[in-house]
């Protein structure tokens, strides 16, 4: 009879400690792809209810508007002309735990999409943006348009080369932390007039985020702005993720204008606005990363 060779203490320890191994390797690329799955069927879930809203409203279903309502967790199926709270037809969608909505750029200001009947079109078009709270590099944007299309592009956009640059809204990746900043300025040199802001006033408690907005008059016209961040890490490792928002007031902020941070007593040029009518806009020399229109 021939024996069958058992395996020593050393082999199966071996074999255990890579099993160990291949865990601690799969496990986190596991728990990875879950949440980045949350993400892509939280951002179908939502452009599935936003068009079943338009479809409710376009059938008249109760002879009523159908809307949805947006937080950070969560996210709302109302009907009517205006969000209830505590309505009690109201079909609440909360978000995986993984994934919140950090943007919502709509315009009139609010969080609602509310469509019309008859035409299924809505008054509030523009971006609602989600994350994974784990890894904000992580970001999906929903495109609603005013003819009531929604999607994760602009289906209305044309081509880069033939459409207008509509610079409202641009983000800048800094490269380094503006927590120590002191003063926004504003420099419109045509008619070498110069605004200025401090900034102490609009951060949050421990500069983690910065939040300003405002009018100055230039020739007579109203030049609207809006500076903000996503991110901002200290200076042990710096980081700002800048938006800028410029209300182009149908087409007549023409004006050019530069735009620093005055940071430890250096000004710092961010954005460049060309004066032409596409509002076209030039990375400043201290953006040490990317900019780019959204």
């Amino acid at each position: 009879m021939i024996k069958g060779k058992s395996f020593t203490l050393v082999e199966v320890l071996t074999i255990v400690g890579i099993l160990i191994v291949l865990a601690a390797i799969s496990i986190p690329a596991f728990r990875f792809f879950q949440k980045e799955s949350n993400l892509n069927n939280s951002i179908e879930e939502i452009i599935n209810t936003l068009r079943l809203a338009q479809n409710k409203t376009l059938a008249s279903e109760g002879a009523i508007q159908y809307g949805v309502h947006f937080e950070t967790g969560e996210y709302v199926l109302f009907n009517g002309t205006t969000y209830n709270p505590s309505a009690t037809d109201n079909e609440i969608h909360n978000l995986p735990k993984s994934v919140e909505i950090y943007e919502i750029e709509l315009t009139g200001g609010g969080s609602e999409v509310i469509f019309d009947r008859v035409t299924g079109t809505t008054n509030q078009f523009g971006e609602v943006s989600l994350r994974l709270k784990t890894d904000t590099s992580k970001v999906k944007t929903i495109y609603i348009e005013n003819s009531g299309q929604v999607g994760l592009t602009s289906p209305s956009v044309p081509s880069d080369t033939d459409r207008k640059r509509d610079s409202r809204h641009i983000h800048f990746d800094l490269g380094w932390s503006i927590q120590n900043a002191t003063t926004l300025k504003f420099y419109f040199p045509v008619f070498s007039q110069t605004e200025t802001v401090d900034m102490a006033n609009y951060f949050n408690a421990d500069k983690t985020e910065f939040d300003w907005d405002g009018t100055f008059i230039v020739g007579g016209i109203n030049q609207e702005f809006r500076v903000h961040t996503h991110f901002i890490t200290p200076a042990t490792f710096p980081y700002t993720r800048l938006c800028i928002h410029r209300d182009r007031n149908n087409g007549k902020n023409t004006q050019e204008v530069t735009i620093y941070i005055i940071d430890s007593g250096t000004e710092k040029d961010i954005a460049h606005y060309l004066a032409d009518t596409n509002d076209t806009v030039d990375q400043g020399s201290y953006v040490f990363n990317t900019m780019e229109r959204q």
